[in-house]
């Protein structure tokens, strides 16, 4: 064999050889591919499964975490509610519990807005012992014919062993043409 048959016959093995690991690779590529994709989806639906754990762990958590805070043999609530509130524009409340400062709130024109359609805020979450209490809450805003008011209610409530809930209602007293400040302990 002439060195120059030789080195055809090398070239044709080498491009021979080419072509089989190509083809190969193209092979293993083929089957590869499906099995790295189920093993991703794989992967993406665990994740996913781990993400929703997480979050249930995390409300169950938060409720774990409210049980124990406020037990509701002490748990006390205080809630801010509007009716019609024509006669009285909310700026802010500020509430007193047993001479204690516990809610001060500014309200935004949209909280307001919110509180006239019906909404009611709690303001306060704590724990209350059983007893005579006494709630003093104080009303910032603007009264009839734009002028500056400030208001207060007071009441004293006997807390029992079960939870408690105060509302404290701003209604309009057309007769009186004059903004009412109300509690009720519920």
């Amino acid at each position: 064999m002439t060195p120059t048959a030789l080195f055809r016959s090398l070239f044709a093995v080498a491009l021979i050889a080419t072509a089989v690991v190509a083809s190969a690779q193209t092979q293993t590529a083929a089957t590869a591919a499906p099995s790295a994709a189920a093993a991703a989806q794989g992967l993406d639906e665990r994740v996913q499964q781990a993400k929703s754990d997480v979050i249930k762990l995390n409300r169950d958590l938060l409720v774990l975490e409210e049980e124990l805070l406020f037990p509701a043999s002490t748990q006390v609530a205080l809630f801010v509610s509007m009716d019609v509130g024509q006669l009285f524009e909310l700026d802010s409340v500020q509430i007193k519990l047993d001479d204690k400062l516990v809610a001060n709130h500014l309200y935004t024109p949209l909280e307001v807005q919110a509180l006239h359609r019906g909404g009611v805020q709690r303001v306060y979450l704590g724990n209350l012992k059983s007893g005579s209490h006494e709630i003093v809450a104080f009303f910032t805003g603007k009264g009839p014919h734009e002028r500056d008011y400030k208001r207060g209610a007071t009441i004293k409530f006997d807390k029992g062993t079960g939870a408690g809930y105060v509302e404290l209602r701003i209604k309009d007293s057309t007769g009186k043409l004059q903004p009412e400040f109300d509690v009720k302990v519920w």
